[in-house]
């Protein structure tokens, strides 16, 4: 039996990030239990049996006896079983504020509306292939607490809005809000609740890193704590950027100075250019040679399900961006791919639909009517979807991904690009937008 340490540790909401939390911290020998509204949720039977469990609803009770609590970012800190919790004064923490006390080893922090996942793996590759002993997780595939086993010397964090509204003091090595676009409304209120829950990625921070092309990005620190911004226009002096030729090739480049061709990269799209810029500039604050992270870059084949290549077929190209679960990433796909293929007269067959989250979906207009030729609309907010975009493009409703692919093909012609970005959550079609995205895959594939 292993000795008990200090009050009791709740927490609250089990799912992957849960189970790590309480396996965590029963192992480091504290009085551990947790609750959960589900009545058998997720990762209940990998937790252990010493640790008192309540489910099927949040167990008010075991919440006020807490000493902390630990919540899932799946669970809104504004339930009035968790009110009640911080009206009697108990702290309510993430896991990632359990990593950041359980260790003093350098954290790389990563957050933003889109384009997070694409760039911490993008990052962790370029850290492991410099020799770093890296782990990688957090938002992304494994959760941050599971990553201490691995004893790195280096944590590259995925982190969402939900982790860091719970999280204080994170003193990361180095930070960046790769972009902000409405999202998550629906929990954080307005769009400055949201902002405010991203930039506390920055407290605490030793460097950062900023996208000069969105002032939200940029955060309030103090001017001793050095600052390094991408972007996708010429940098100044030791910032990165992209410079032009004459007859259209990009260079991406550190002031002057040309590193790589963007045409030399597998992920194509500006919005990519921009992750790769972002990865370089996190690269030099923690020291990573520039020549092993552009030989990194250079093998780079992007993550599936975000503007992910499937194939070519009629000299029409086919993307799966089915991770586009919001405006902000849409835009950026329309925007990246529609640039791409303008100078040879393509344009963008798009499919829409899903569940909105309560987004402004007139926000495509512009991007629509530059790049795209038709929208085919699926999913249970279509007809909202709809009204907003209305007189941009030509607009045809589909009852099935399947149908919506096949209405893609008859609409398109050579140099044309189909691209999957729904705007939307799937849960109305699908468990997720990994399985909307194989679906898409599947019935690209069955074309002929």
């Amino acid at each position: 039996m292993l000795i008990q340490r200090g009050g009791l540790k709740v927490v609250a909401g089990l799912g992957i990030s849960g189970v790590a939390a309480v396996n965590f911290l029963h192992e480091q020998g504290y009085r551990v239990a947790v609750t959960d509204s589900r009545a058998n949720p997720p990762g209940h039977d990998q937790i252990s049996t010493e640790v008192q469990s309540s489910f099927g609803a949040l167990d008010q009770e075991l919440l006020l006896a807490a000493e902390e609590i630990i919540i899932s970012p799946g669970l809104d800190p504004k339930l009035p079983e968790i009110q009640a919790a911080i009206a009697k004064g108990i702290p309510v923490v993430s896991e990632i504020q359990i990593l950041r006390r359980a260790t003093d080893k350098p954290i790389v922090a990563i957050t933003g509306s889109n384009a997070k996942s694409t760039v911490t793996t993008l990052f962790g590759l370029m850290a492991a292939d410099a020799g770093k002993k890296v782990a990688v997780g957090g938002n992304l595939g494994r959760p941050a607490l599971d990553l201490i086993k691995d004893d790195p010397e280096l944590y590259v964090l995925e982190l969402s809005s939900f982790q860091l509204e719970t999280t204080s003091n994170l003193n990361a090595e180095v930070a960046v809000v790769l972009n902000m676009s409405e999202d998550h409304l629906d929990r954080h209120g307005d769009m400055m609740g949201y902002h405010t829950a991203k930039h506390r990625i920055f407290q605490g921070v030793k460097k950062v890193v900023h996208n000069r092309d969105d002032s939200l990005t940029r955060p309030l620190v103090p001017d001793s704590t050095p600052m390094q911004s991408f972007g996708l226009n010429a940098p100044d002096l030791n910032q990165y950027g992209v410079l032009r030729e004459d007859d259209g090739t990009m260079w991406l480049a550190r002031g002057r100075e040309r590193l790589i061709q963007s045409s030399e990269l597998y992920i194509q799209g500006m919005h990519n250019i921009a992750n790769a810029l972002a990865c370089l500039a996190l690269g030099e604050a923690i020291g990573l040679a520039r020549e092993s992270m552009l030989a990194t870059l250079k093998t780079f084949k992007g993550l599936e399900h975000r503007c992910e290549f499937v194939k070519e077929l009629h000299a029409v190209r086919y993307y799966n961006d089915s991770k586009g679960t919001n405006i902000g990433a849409t835009l950026a796909a329309l925007d990246g791919l529609g640039a791409a293929i303008q100078a040879k007269g393509g344009k963008v067959a798009i499919i829409l639909g899903g569940q909105g989250k309560g987004q402004d979906f007139t926000a495509l207009r512009e991007a629509l009517t530059q790049y795209a030729k038709v929208a085919v609309l699926i999913g249970e907010d279509r007809t909202m979807i709809e009204n907003a975009i209305q007189g941009t493009i030509a607009l045809l409703h589909a009852q099935s991904l399947e149908q919506a692919v096949h209405l893609c093909q008859q609409h398109t012609q050579a140099n044309d690009v189909v691209l999957l970005s729904p705007a939307c959550a799937s849960f109305d079609m699908f468990k997720g937008y990994s399985q909307r995205g194989q679906q898409f895959v599947a019935c690209v594939n069955a074309l002929h």
